[in-house]
């Protein structure tokens, strides 16, 4: 039986780890935020401040719920502090299996009874990771959406193991954090990713081609399909290095409609990365506002 979750440890503030931090707090979580770089948990807890008082702003957030969400975040510098009164452990580290795999044999030693193992992989195995562990039963994957605070979905990936109570557990979390919950037994890429990697290749490969520009490319997904974002921005907003490793490892577990672009190696080959190297796709030196040079 899983414990009443009251205390969440987010391993890993970057993009992703400091977005879970937010939906945590915002849930009513007691929140630990771990990173080894003092500078990163010093940037994170900025923008988790700064997220929470445009939200007040616009009017989307209670002064009250940002005040006392603000209030349930602290910091920690090692693994083992953050985790060690946590009920719920959701890592948020690259996509890199040897990290993820390390820190789940961490978690196991060091983690109270019951708590509960999460990933916020978006394509690698959960039972990788369970398998190191002595409690498979409380592992589970946990993928949430940048940017967390506006992006309604969790898929909560189960493995074989993956008991029906730690299955509950997660879904109330999510719709305390505000977010609708779609579970998924475990397969490579799970949905989303899935579809989004031979979406994004295919637009590669038609920019590759010559068929059409990347930005007519992106608006037309976005006004001919009701897209939010074109496949172009998503990339440069996730990270091309990112999505060059999600389609290698589909490609090696899926087979090949799964293949990476040759476009897209090349622009990460040149460290076109996306907007945190300030140029991807669409070329972003001049500011948050994308000028359509590719």
């Amino acid at each position: 039986m899983n414990p009443d979750i009251k205390t969440i440890a987010v391993i890993g503030a970057g993009t992703m780890g400091r977005g879970i931090a937010y939906a945590a707090a915002f849930g009513g979580y007691t929140t630990v935020l771990e990173d080894i770089s003092p500078q990163m948990l010093e940037e994170s807890t900025r923008w988790i401040t700064k997220s929470f008082d445009e939200g007040v702003a616009r009017g989307k957030v209670d002064a009250k719920i940002r005040n006392r969400a603000s209030s349930l975040i602290t910091t920690a510098s090692s693994v083992q502090d953050a985790i060690r009164d946590a009920e719920l452990i959701i890592e948020a580290v690259p996509e890199e299996m040897e990290m993820k795999m390390e820190l789940f044999t961490i978690f196991d030693k060091f983690a109270k009874p019951h708590a509960i193992f999460a990933s916020n992989t978006s394509s690698l195995s959960i039972s990788d990771m369970s398998d190191l562990t002595v409690c498979r039963e409380r592992c589970i994957g946990m993928h949430f959406f940048n940017p967390v605070p506006k992006m309604k979905l969790i898929e909560l990936v189960k493995t074989p193991f993956t008991s029906q109570n730690t299955v509950d557990a997660c879904i109330k979390v999510g719709h305390r954090m505000g977010k609708e919950v779609v579970l998924v037994q475990e397969s490579p890429g799970f949905i989303t990713t899935r579809v989004n990697a031979l979406i994004g290749n295919e637009a590669f490969a038609m920019l590759e081609a010559g068929i059409a520009s990347a930005e007519d490319i992106d608006k037309a997904l976005k006004l001919g399909l009701n897209h939010p974002m074109g496949p172009f921005e998503l990339v440069d907003l996730v990270g091309l290095d990112v999505r060059l490793n999600i389609l290698e490892y589909l490609h090696q577990t899926l087979g090949e409609k799964y293949r990476p672009n040759r476009l897209l190696k090349e622009y990460v080959q040149e460290g076109r990365l996306g907007r945190k190297s300030g140029r991807g796709v669409y070329d972003y030196s001049e500011g948050e506002t994308a000028s359509r040079k590719t």
